[in-house]
Order: structure tokens, then C-alpha cells, then sequence
């Protein structure tokens, strides 16, 4: 299986969210890091299933650092 990065975010006084660049919605939050990881396994396995339901192909994963220089 491919690895994709995950991106935790985090500002005061809010949950601990993880969003995935490859998997343009596909977000999740937890109040914890642990919880938030636990979840955001289950939201990418989620999605990922989803979209072979759907016909379509994965996309590949991205290199971090084209996700660095992403300014968006």
C-alpha cells in the first residue's frame, strides 16, 4: 500500500485536525494526537474505498516536498 501524508493542525484552543493533500476532502479531527490519528486512518480508509467503489484510480502519492512548495 502507497503512504501519503497526513497534515496535523492545530491552533489554540482546538482539536488536533488531519487533512490528507492527495484526498482533497477528506479531513478529520480528535481531541487528542492519538485519537486524531486513529481517526484519520479510518476517514483515509473511508475515502480510499470510496473512490475504487466510485471506478476511479488512487491517485499517487505526492512528495513532501511538492506539498511544501504548494503555497496554497
Amino acid at each position: 500500500m502507497a503512504n501519503y501524508i497526513a497534515i496535523v493542525h492545530k491552533e489554540d484552543k482546538t482539536d488536533f485536525g488531519i487533512s490528507f493533500p492527495d484526498f482533497p476532502g477528506c479531513v478529520t479531527a480528535g481531541q487528542t494526537v492519538d485519537e486524531a490519528k486513529h481517526l484519520a486512518q479510518e476517514a483515509l480508509a473511508l475515502h480510499s474505498k470510496g473512490i475504487i467503489e466510485d471506478g476511479e484510480q488512487l491517485p499517487s502519492p505526492s512528495k513532501l516536498e511538492d506539498i511544501n512548495a504548494d503555497t496554497d
